[in-house]
């Protein structure tokens, strides 16, 4: 994408985040005509490779590539032009009362909280073209809308921040599914690579995790509250595959002593007992992407690692993953630490903050409180207007398909 990803989160790409979060309408609206762009040009690819009506086998990781377009028109539409309450901001009621779309069956074709996922693959979806249109509209009226507003403190400005960042991460998905299915996207970039090694020694100190700051935070960035972080000592860059493959020659898939109870159960049900998406050629190390083998470079960081199989290296190394307090306070504090190469796997659940009080898109947070695990930084497929170093990501642990890895921490 050209977003900095291949050497670190750049200063362009921290103020792309700062600017949707803290600044003012203008800067909104670039970050929304950014989303819709990309939105649109990853259809295209879409289209291109499966057809204007693409049929994807189901699958539980995926949306049908046309209900994902339709969604991400009725999130916006729901939240802003047809949002009664967008005035008050977080404080709206999401059960207020709603005028119709302008898509009649809307509603019933792409409300994420009513229509039960495995259901997505049967519901008479409109073509690309149509649904197309839906979102040239509802993007049209969100503009209108948003061009109404004062200035950056404007309580209904989070609605429209959090259209960017739902259009966003949808369009993040849609490169993971990509790269499942084999399909070559147009902005690909170079696997991130990663210097040697280092260890950044942290504290002990009290640090402020979460978000303090005026503007637009998600629900379980808040409240900020102050923690004790010991001394501890965590990598300065993610793991390469240099130093994770050894693992694997090592035997390491094969050894029970790496794995905790769920990371054994989790290998049990693997086919092949290695990292995804990899193979052993003559000349070494291959990766899939998007379609083609390509050889594997020892600098590369490594990808599409589960939190099992982190953990698995972090027990064979000696060391373990750090919490999410202990990532981001050494992504605050540190100089030399580098994120924004991949996700990072950490070893924190994730749970609310004390004192959590939900935002009115009440499905984002609190239904997966306690069954995913809280990974940290940015991927070479995230948006820089959404990388953020309090952002909180959280998928199973078991899942691979992202655009994950870890780095590692030990006590001092």
């Amino acid at each position: 994408m050209g977003n900095g990803a291949s050497t670190g989160y750049s200063a362009a790409a921290a103020t792309a985040a700062l600017a949707l979060r803290q600044g003012p309408p203008a800067a909104v609206r670039s970050a929304l005509l950014a989303a819709r762009e990309r939105t649109l040009a990853l259809a295209e690819d879409f289209r291109r490779a499966l057809g204007p009506k693409p049929h994807l086998p189901y699958a539980p990781e995926l949306n049908p590539p046309l209900w994902e377009l339709g969604h991400v028109a009725w999130f916006q539409e729901w939240w802003i032009a047809r949002n009664p309450q967008r005035h008050l901001g977080v404080r709206a009621d999401p059960q207020a009362a709603r005028p119709p779309s302008i898509v009649a069956e809307a509603d019933a074709w792409y409300d994420s909280s009513r229509v039960a996922h495995r259901t997505r693959w049967e519901l008479p979806l409109p073509g690309s073209d149509a649904t197309q249109t839906y979102l040239a509209l509802t993007q049209e009226r969100t503009l209108q809308l948003l061009a109404a507003l004062d200035g950056p403190d404007d309580p209904a400005l989070y609605f429209f921040r959090l259209a960017a960042v739902h259009e966003q991460m949808h369009a993040e998905a849609a490169v993971y599914m990509a790269q499942g299915l084999g399909i070559p996207l147009r902005e690909s970039a170079e696997p991130p690579q990663a210097e040697a090694a280092a260890e950044l020694p942290v504290g002990p100190l009290r640090f402020g995790l979460g978000t303090s700051c005026a503007g637009f935070a998600f629900d379980n960035e808040l409240p900020a509250h102050e923690v004790e972080l010991p001394r501890f000592a965590i990598d300065a860059s993610p793991v390469t595959w240099g130093a994770f493959l050894p693992f694997v020659e090592d035997g390491g898939y094969d050894d029970a002593r790496w794995w905790t109870p769920e990371g054994l159960a989790w290998l049990a049900a693997q086919r092949q007992r290695r990292p995804a998406g990899l193979r052993r050629a003559a000349h070494g190390w291959e990766q899939m992407r998007h379609g083609a083998w390509r050889p594997l470079r020892a600098q590369e960081v490594a990808v599409h690692l589960s939190a099992h199989e982190a953990e698995a290296w972090c027990r064979w190394c000696g060391r373990r993953l750090p919490t999410e307090a202990e990532w981001e306070c050494a992504a605050l504090t540190q100089p030399r630490f580098r994120w924004g190469l991949v996700w990072e796997w950490t070893a924190s659940p994730f749970e609310p903050y004390p004192g959590f009080a939900p935002h009115p898109y009440r499905d984002y947070s609190m239904p997966w409180f306690g069954s995913r695990r809280v990974l940290r930084g940015a991927s070479p497929a995230t948006a820089p207007a959404l990388a953020h170093a309090r952002y909180r990501n959280f998928y199973e642990p078991h899942r691979r398909d992202i655009f994950a890895g870890f780095r590692s921490a030990r006590a001092p």
